[in-house]
Order: C-alpha cells, then structure tokens, then sequence
C-alpha cells in the first residue's frame, strides 16, 4: 500500500492527457475527495462543476491569457466554487478541496493539474471568473477559484527528489 508520503512525493501537476475518458466510479472517488476536505467551521461553502462537454471545454480554456492548455485535452474539468457569503475562510476551503482532488487523482493513477481563475484575466482585460460563470451557469454570489483538470497523463514526471527538498525554509522555535 502506497503511504501519502510516497503518493506526496509522486505527484505532479500533469497537462497533457490521452483521450482515455476517466471511468464514472473514479470521478466519484475524486469528487468525495474534496466533499471530504476539512473546511472552517464545517461550513462547507464550496460547490463543484464537473465538465465533460467539449464544447463547455474549450470555452473554458479561454478564460485566461495563459496557463488553461491543459483544458483543452483533459477528460474532465471540475470548477471549484464557493459562496462568499458562507465563510470568511472560503479561499483556504476550496484550495484544500482541490488538493485533495489531486491527490486522489494521483493515487488512482490519474493527472489532475490547478488552473487558476480568481483574480486572472484575459489577454483583453475580460475577468475570467466572469467567462466561468457565464459559461456554466454559476451564480453571480459564488467566486471561483479554480479549475481542477482531470484525465489520464499522456507524459511521464519524475518523482519529486527529497534530497533537493528546501529545507532552509523551516526554521525551530524562532525564525
């Protein structure tokens, strides 16, 4: 059995994925991954937009200047979202969430890469929140952090190395 120190040290955002659809039982798994996730005050504030259509795909890819090709070729996408208005600790909530989901998607021998949307534009200015929105539906109440692409990896990443890990970043007791 893989530990989560072996499947942390393993993982890697992937952004190039074959045209294999991810089998219905392990989109599941993912998505109780981030139902899982811990958030402030068990307010749960996030909702997630699972994306298969092509279509509402490449419409996506758009939102941003840069950064959203691994949209274009992924399985799936899974927009991660939350009301505002349900915790002050929404941003942290739906980060964990989404690390989670990466993570099981790592483990199930899947690639998952984060997309950035709060707070990214257009090469135009557009807000790319603003096209998500509009392209699934999503209340104008709601932020949206980012885009969890899914699907099976079509490159190959080298496990992390720990001896290069940065350790002069930890400091004992006092900075």
């Amino acid at each position: 059995m893989e530990t989560l120190h072996d499947l942390l040290i393993r993982r890697h955002s992937i952004r190039r994925y074959t045209d294999r659809p991810v089998d219905p039982d392990e989109v599941k798994t993912i998505l109780e991954a981030a139902l899982l996730a811990p958030t402030s005050k068990s307010a749960r504030p996030w909702e997630f937009v699972v994306v298969e259509n092509r279509d509402d795909l490449e419409r996506l890819a758009g939102c941003k200047a840069n950064g959203t090709r691994p949209i274009s070729g992924c399985a799936l996408a899974i927009v991660v979202c939350a009301d505002h208005d349900r915790s002050d600790m929404f941003v942290e909530d739906m980060s964990i969430a989404s690390a989670y989901m990466q993570l099981q998607a790592t483990a199930l021998g899947l690639g998952a890469c984060w997309i950035q949307v709060r707070n990214r534009f257009t090469a135009d200015g557009e807000s790319a929140e603003d096209i998500v929105r509009d392209t699934l539906g999503i209340p104008d109440n709601f932020v949206v952090e980012c885009i969890v692409t899914v699907g099976h990896p079509d490159e190959e990443r080298r496990p992390v190395d720990p001896s290069k890990l940065l350790w002069e970043k930890i400091h004992i007791d006092k900075w």
